[in-house]
């Protein structure tokens, strides 16, 4: 089919099943919304490298949540679609349990809580529904208590790598940002001592960067320090 017109186009997506027009939606915010706002906020890298679930290509929110209980890998949500995680690193690992460990020890007997690894965040709007497992979230508002996921995350955080950098940089900022409770999303190095940290700033993001062995996070909204060596305890970069 010649398509040489909008007409056409829209001729061609009406013929499409709804799985394929969820598929064409998840794929135009991915390569051309995710960038279109504040391009300035990401690092453009190589290759997603979440793998799709060929066995389910398509199921509702319901469905995934269900099997998700009782699946032995995890897997992230996007409109309909699943995508089985990749492993993490032992710095990967060690990073994660950093911070959490250190936001445990300081929220201790306050209102916010940070959970790690296998709580998933939910992002629900007109613009996408998603399910994704950050490494560290803080959640501040107490009737957000969903067993398995939070919707009113105050703080994220994923630890990057090689095979999920491009998705933590763009997609899923993209997606965190439709969250109106999120005050701050930490992108974290794991092989240099390097934390980009996006604040959600009135209407707009403001995007920092921090890096060297004295640095300090500061998360001013959970009234939290970390020193960049205590985020890097143990993994051989700090001493860099």
């Amino acid at each position: 089919m010649s398509l040489t017109t909008l007409q056409d186009i829209k001729r061609a997506i009406e013929q499409l099943s709804t799985a394929e027009r969820d598929t064409l939606r998840h794929w135009l915010y991915i390569s051309a919304g995710a960038g279109a706002e504040s391009t300035e906020d990401f690092v453009a890298e190589p290759a997603v490298a979440y793998a799709a679930d060929s066995e389910h290509p398509y199921m509702s929110v319901e469905e995934y949540l269900e099997r998700e209980l009782d699946s032995p890998l995890r897997h992230e949500y996007v409109d309909g679609h699943v995508y089985a995680m990749a492993g993490a690193s032992d710095n990967h690992n060690r990073i994660t349990g950093n911070i959490f460990s250190f936001l445990h020890s300081a929220l201790r007997g306050k209102p916010c809580e940070p959970f790690m690894n296998d709580m998933k965040a939910k992002i629900s709007s007109q613009r996408v529904s998603a399910f994704y497992y950050p490494d560290v979230l803080v959640v501040c508002d107490p009737t957000d208590k969903e067993e398995y996921y939070r919707e009113r995350p105050v703080v994220i955080v994923e630890v990057l790598s090689p095979h999920t950098r491009r998705t933590d940089e763009r997609e899923k900022a993209f997606a965190y940002r439709l969250v109106s409770s999120v005050e701050v999303y930490l992108l974290v190095e794991q092989d240099r001592l390097r934390i980009t940290v996006l604040h959600r700033a009135d209407e707009d993001w403001r995007r920092e960067v921090i890096e060297g062995r004295t640095a300090v996070l500061m998360l001013d909204c959970l009234g939290v320090e970390i020193p960049m060596e205590r985020i890097y305890e143990r993994t051989g970069v700090e001493r860099q």
